[in-house]
């Protein structure tokens, strides 16, 4: 997910992923190598990923990688097929609306569905590494629950409000195979693509052959 310009009490159910930020991001990148961002077109950011079914030295070394590339990239969130990988993994480096600081990582992500009344909207703008210099305003859930895995294969479940919540569904979708566009109306989706057409991406991209 792009970067751009909680009520809900601790729970021992979710980790922490509040703690260290600094030390666990610079960890996984400088191990990592940045890849370059696969962009809308790509056939693997419209299909569903493949389940992680290998929790080994090669998940953690692409979770390094993912860590290195959304850095380079400056953005907020990154899903292992936006660099050309067909796995469901996602890790992230996000603020929450409080100003609070996410670090981590979700394998087999699967979004909880909220009840009626915690489905409060918020249409603030969303953008994508992979439409890059687009953005438009998107409603979705100012809360959200993602239940998955860490690179261990210890089940997780991460909450998060806000910007962070946007980040969390906006990083699930793209495991299942859809882009933020792909929730537009068709103006709207339209408008997102000749502002990417317009733009000049701030990092390096695969094209589309």
């Amino acid at each position: 997910m792009a970067q751009q310009e909680t009520d809900q009490s601790v729970n021992d159910e979710f980790i922490v992923d509040t703690e260290d930020c600094e030390e666990r991001e610079t960890a996984h990148r400088e191990r990592g190598t940045s890849r370059p961002i696969t962009v809308v077109g790509n056939p693997v950011l419209h299909k569903e990923c493949k389940d992680v079914t290998e929790f080994d030295d090669d998940l953690a070394r692409l979770i390094d990688d993912m860590f290195a590339s959304q850095r380079t990239a400056e953005g907020v969130g990154l899903a292992a097929n936006q660099i050309g990988v067909d796995l469901k993994v996602f890790v992230y480096d996000c603020m929450d609306d409080e100003g609070v600081r996410h670090v981590g990582h979700v394998c087999n992500p699967v979004l909880e569905e909220l009840p009626a009344g915690r489905r409060i909207l918020d249409d603030s703008n969303e953008g994508c590494l992979s439409v890059p210099t687009a953005y438009a305003p998107l409603a979705r859930p100012d809360y959200a629950v993602v239940r998955g895995q860490d690179m261990k294969g210890n089940p997780i479940a991460v909450q998060g409000t806000g910007y962070f919540a946007r980040c969390l569904q906006h990083e699930t979708d793209h495991l299942y195979g859809y882009l933020y566009i792909d929730r537009l109306s068709k103006r709207d989706r339209k408008d997102a693509l000749r502002q990417m057409a317009e733009g000049t991406p701030r990092y390096p991209v695969v094209p589309n052959d």
